[in-house]
């Protein structure tokens, strides 16, 4: 039987002709990836193992991005921590204040990532790169901190479900609303350690940031990565942007698949999972009576400009609801600067929300959006865990950025 797309990656970064699914191999890094509460963890590690120097400078990536301006001091002293490994190694892509994103937003847009890559982060939302036609995958610090030395990453090789797509979204749905889907039909443990291969002729209709935000839920259904081919849309977005030469790699056709699973992207409405797992879908237009307290469009999942987009379509020229609090967070600088440029901002604080420099703060219940008992948010995050946002009593509805927007028009959950 032939290989994967995700198997044919791991093979050429272990030197191997090939791989099986279950096999222990080595494979070389092209990229390893930190934030600010997973580095300074690593950066001990490293330390303690008495590693002198990183393998390469330009191919480890430090974002601080969670609690980032630092909202408390021990998140100023991680941020030091960080600055001062950064600075000591000379790392290249190092994003602070002022040129920081979501890293998982950040790195695609900077073209620090490419097709072909094998990649490592010590974040479980790593698996979003999948969407360039990259093997890339989280993993704990202590990892992170052998790869940052060594360069290397030992795996076992992931089996595979293909979801073969067809037919084209709905204008009111997004990538959002398909990985939802997904995860309410599989399970929170549907894909537990295997690939998600994303094939068919639907694919060539989900725009970039579509293929993004299905490949950083990935890890909601227990996958170790998401992956999409390489097509013209990919390349498009690759083109003049990434620092590296892609590499294209094809699944072969007679690749071994668990199984296959086919999804008429024609048929998907927008979808909200309810507390308090991501398998937990309904359509949105089965929860009108849920009233919210709050609305967050931003994340490592959704707060791309096609998000950003989606929000401005809704909003403009209307007010969000009275006792609704709508925090808007757009995913890097660059798209900040974009949506100050094309008057989104305005017509987001005229419509009564707030816009917040690039954080991951309100979606771990970090600051900037923490919920008080009872409360309940409807975002565009990836995660709905008891407690995920604040209170263990408060509530988290998962949704795409045009049925958070409409939310927050109507103060109930409400379809766009």
């Amino acid at each position: 039987m032939g290989m994967t797309m995700t198997q044919k990656i791991l093979a050429a970064h272990a030197g191997l002709e090939k791989v099986v699914p279950g096999q222990l191999i080595s494979a070389r890094l092209d990229i390893v990836l930190g934030n600010d509460i997973t580095t300074p963890v690593a950066v001990n590690e490293f330390k303690k193992a008495g590693f002198e120097g990183v393998f390469d400078k330009d191919k480890i990536a430090i974002v601080l991005d969670h609690f980032v301006p630092n909202k408390d001091i021990k998140a100023a002293e991680q941020s030091k921590q960080c600055r001062g490994f950064a600075c000591d190694h000379c790392i290249s892509h190092f994003y602070d204040v002022g040129k920081m994103g979501i890293e998982h937003a950040l790195l695609p847009e900077q073209g620090v990532v490419t097709a072909g890559d094998c990649i490592i982060g010590a974040d479980s939302h790593t698996c979003t790169y999948g969407a360039v036609g990259a093997f890339s995958t989280g993993v704990g610090s202590t990892d992170m901190a052998a790869g940052m030395a060594t360069g290397m990453a030992w795996f076992k090789v992931p089996s595979a479900i293909e979801f073969r797509l067809s037919g084209q979204l709905p204008k009111e749905c997004s990538g959002k609303d398909v990985i939802l889907t997904i995860i309410g039909m599989i399970g929170v443990d549907g894909a537990l350690y295997k690939s998600m291969e994303f094939t068919g002729e639907g694919v060539k209709t989900l725009s970039m940031d579509d293929r993004l935000c299905i490949c950083n839920m990935a890890i909601e259904a227990g996958a170790k990565n998401g992956i999409f081919p390489v097509d013209e849309v990919t390349k498009a977005y690759m083109e003049g942007r990434c620092e590296r030469t892609p590499v294209i790699f094809e699944a072969d056709p007679d690749a071994e698949y668990e199984k296959t699973i086919q999804i008429d992207l024609s048929k998907i409405v927008p979808v909200v999972a309810c507390p308090h797992l991501p398998e937990n879908t309904k359509p949105a237009a089965e929860l009108s009576d849920i009233k919210i307290d709050q609305v967050v469009i931003g994340s490592c999942t959704n707060g791309r400009m096609e998000d950003m987009e989606a929000a401005y379509e809704t909003l403009k020229g209307k007010k969000v609801a009275d006792g609704v609090r709508c925090i808007i967070i757009p995913g890097t600088m660059q798209i900040l600067r974009d949506c100050v440029e094309r008057g989104y901002v305005t017509a987001f604080i005229d419509a009564g929300a707030i816009v917040s420099t690039p954080t991951c703060g309100p979606c771990l219940g970090g600051y900037m959006g923490i919920l008080a008992a009872g409360e309940r948010c409807i975002a565009t995050t990836n995660r709905n865990f008891v407690g995920r946002m604040g209170h263990v009593d408060s509530e988290v509805y998962l949704a795409s950025p045009a049925t958070a927007a409409a939310s927050a028009l109507t103060g109930y959950i409400t379809a766009p």
